[in-house]
């Protein structure tokens, strides 16, 4: 059997910690659901990360680098209308493929809130940050228009809720958010 490096164990934690809690939440989460997943002890757990709050920032990290990256490769050398086309249509395919991604974002947003009320700012923080380098990523290839980025940022917010609630991709309510994406099957489950 091949052993993993440290930084092998801890790239399995994160991507299984997107798993726990796109599924559970922050708060329905636990170390041990996490460690198990991996197939480590919760004591290697806490020599990778100092503890959940950890644990949570590192995927909560990566889910905003994957959609990041999509958005930035989706818009390489286009601008305008090509590139708000690009980055709708790489996000509605990485959430179809990736749906636990999808999860993850809402689940973070769920945890600021919850985070925020009970006077905890470090979650908010870091989550907000992560959310301001993708509106940077938007708002550049769209010409640097505050408008044009919060429209798109919005429908992107609207798809989220609609994925999330599960209505199927030919349901009356996709009507009208991208038309062309809803006909080619883009907007799936």
């Amino acid at each position: 059997m091949v052993r993993m490096s440290a930084e092998e164990r801890r790239e399995s934690v994160i991507r299984a910690a997107m798993s726990e809690f796109a599924r559970s939440g922050y708060y329905g989460t636990s170390t041990e659901a996490i460690a198990k997943r991996v197939g480590v002890s919760q004591p290697y757990l806490f020599r990778l990360f100092p503890g959940k709050k950890a644990i949570f920032l590192a995927a909560a990290e990566r889910c905003m680098e994957e959609v990041l990256r999509t958005f930035e490769e989706a818009a390489k050398g286009l601008e305008g209308e090509e590139a708000l086309d690009s980055m709708a249509n790489g996000y509605t395919e990485l959430i179809a493929a990736r749906p636990e991604l999808l999860l993850m974002q809402m689940q973070m947003y769920v945890a600021v809130a919850a985070a925020e009320q009970a006077g905890e700012r470090e979650l908010g923080e870091a989550v907000r940050g992560g959310w301001m380098r993708l509106w940077d990523a938007v708002q550049l290839p769209l010409g640097a228009d505050p408008g044009e980025t919060t429209t798109f940022m919005a429908y992107g917010m609207l798809i989220n809720c609609l994925v999330s609630m599960g209505f199927p991709p030919e349901h009356r309510v996709w009507e009208g958010l991208y038309p062309e994406a809803r006909t080619k099957g883009r907007l799936q489950k």
